[in-house]
């Protein structure tokens, strides 16, 4: 039987959650809120989250935060603890997506990209952490996607980001279990967000020559999905929630009817090609 955290003794947890303007982040927000627990919303744009901040009363903070500004991280971090005295549960939701196949792939785009999706979560991790740290509890959990898990023609730089947020929640999995601290990857497929058409930036692909590739990999994708309804932000944000009171959470909460089925794949591929070349690892040895 799972066993969870009673909360009762420590009062409403507080959360700190960055992105909230649109899509999953907001759906956790808004979970969080219903529950009435404690939340710091963060957008670019704070305006953004009033109908929210007004939802939650006293037990809600807005705030600005560009997470690629270490000034601003510190500053909505200072204030959240200021406001509730703690910061319990940090979930790093704020990203966006680039396509671009490797060799057309523009240098300042996929700095940007990693400077968002992957340094910015480092930095606002760090700034949290000491808090849990010395109050020897917490959780912290990282918006990925399957694409962290499986890359394809176009998707390389956006998977390596999520490939790079999988290896730090890891990680700090492994360095915080004497601590109490917690990590979680959550690893959503395909959702009802505006993910699309709000927070994909691309480059074209004009060499004909990767055209066949790219069409092949979206293909194949659309293949996976067919037939399976998209995830709803609201279940897929009460599933995240569920989680942060069991007392073993999992590393990697995929979400999504299309997420396991992909994943499965992808981990069958790859046991397969482990198996074929088992023989050749063997015979590096020394």
């Amino acid at each position: 039987m799972i066993s969870t955290t009673d909360t009762s003794s420590i009062g409403a947890p507080v959360w700190f959650i960055s992105g909230c303007s649109t899509g999953l982040g907001r759906a956790i927000g808004r979970a969080v809120i219903a529950r009435g627990w404690n939340v710091v919303l963060t957008a670019r744009d704070p305006t953004s989250l009033e109908d929210l901040r007004a939802e939650g009363g006293d037990r809600a903070l807005a705030l600005r935060l560009d997470v690629t500004s270490a000034d601003q991280i510190i500053s909505a971090v200072d204030r959240a603890e200021a406001r509730f005295g703690r910061i319990d549960v940090l979930v790093n939701n704020g990203g966006y997506g680039y396509a671009s196949v490797v060799e057309l792939a523009q240098d300042a785009q996929v700095r940007a990209l990693f400077e968002t999706n992957v340094f910015g979560l480092i930095r606002l991790t760090q700034a949290v952490l000491p808090g849990m740290r010395q109050r020897r509890r917490g959780h912290v959990i990282n918006i990925g996607s399957i694409a962290g898990v499986i890359s394809g023609a176009s998707s390389g730089f956006y998977s390596a980001t999520k490939h790079a947020v999988e290896a730090v929640t890891e990680a700090l999995a492994a360095e915080g279990a004497g601590l109490n601290i917690k990590a979680t990857v959550v690893e959503p497929a395909t959702f009802s967000t505006d993910f699309i058409s709000r927070s994909l930036k691309s480059t074209p692909v004009t060499v004909p020559e990767y055209q066949e590739s790219v069409r092949a990999f979206t293909h194949q994708a659309d293949a996976l999905v067919k037939d399976r309804r998209p995830g709803d932000p609201a279940k897929g944000a009460a599933a995240i929630l569920d989680c942060t009171l069991l007392d073993h959470p999992p590393l990697r909460l995929p979400l999504g009817m299309d997420a396991c089925p992909r994943l499965e794949e992808a981990i069958r591929h790859r046991l397969a090609e482990l198996d074929a070349w088992r023989d050749v690892a063997a015979a590096a040895a020394g």
